[in-house]
């Protein structure tokens, strides 16, 4: 950062002095050029500081976006009664994911995310259906939702992390050995309520930048992919301390 520090120095000297002839004779621009260029041609350290700088400036700035947008939508986010609810419904912190059943990485992370939901009772687990991995992604959203009419979408929402058929028929078989009456899910499925919560969950995701599964929200918090339980465990004890 020292060598940077002079580089801004002997810009803002030269500047001036090329363009407006003050403190000596006028340089013109190829003459403050070739001078820059020579420095930098002896001090190549000065070009890589200063594209960290510009990168730490860039990541600022988009931390600082994308603490806007949360803030904006946060009602979406945490306040739908339309999604369902893992965990404690009244829990302390909420923890918000982005989440496909096609989803390798969300399949992986589910016992872990699940054993954390019973260590702490005080975590709330909003889902967001976010089926972008093709039909079946599709059709395994619209079955949990349907679940949740039916007072068991925990159930079910479990039973499909674990699957290898996603197909309807697969599904509706899966439902009705957890306890879910088949034909009425079959309908449900299709019901306009459901359709509309998972539009209203692939326009949010979009207007948060989110473009894959899982990602995971808390407070001004987005965490993009795939993350270790442990480090969600953090940021819900950080969220519960004071200014948090």
């Amino acid at each position: 950062m020292r060598r940077l520090f002079f580089a801004w120095l002997l810009l803002a000297a030269l500047v001036p002095t090329a363009a407006r002839g003050q403190g000596g004779p006028a340089l013109s621009v190829q003459e403050v050029e070739r001078i820059v260029k020579e420095y930098l041609l002896r001090e190549p350290e000065v070009l890589y500081e200063a594209l960290q700088e510009l990168q730490r400036r860039r990541d600022a700035a988009e931390a600082e976006r994308q603490r806007e947008l949360l803030a904006e939508h946060r009602a979406a986010l945490v306040a739908s009664p339309e999604d369902p609810v893992l965990g404690d419904p009244a829990g302390d912190v909420t923890l918000v994911e982005f989440m496909d059943y096609r989803c390798g990485y969300c399949r992986s992370m589910a016992p872990a995310l699940r054993s954390l939901l019973e260590t702490d009772r005080r975590v709330r687990l909003v889902v967001k259906e976010f089926p972008i991995l093709g039909p079946d992604s599709v059709t395994a959203a619209r079955a949990a939702l349907a679940a949740k009419k039916q007072g068991r979408y925990a159930e079910l929402h479990w039973a499909l992390l674990q699957a290898r058929d996603l197909s309807e028929g697969a599904i509706l078989e899966l439902a009705r050995r957890q306890g879910l009456d088949p034909e009425r899910l079959a309908r449900d499925m299709r019901s306009a309520e459901v359709e509309r919560v998972v539009e209203r969950n692939r326009a949010l995701a979009d207007a948060l930048g989110i473009t894959g599964t899982p990602s995971f929200v808390i407070g001004d918090t987005l965490i993009p992919g795939a993350a270790p339980v442990a480090r969600l465990a953090e940021l819900i004890a950080k969220a519960r301390r004071p200014g948090g």
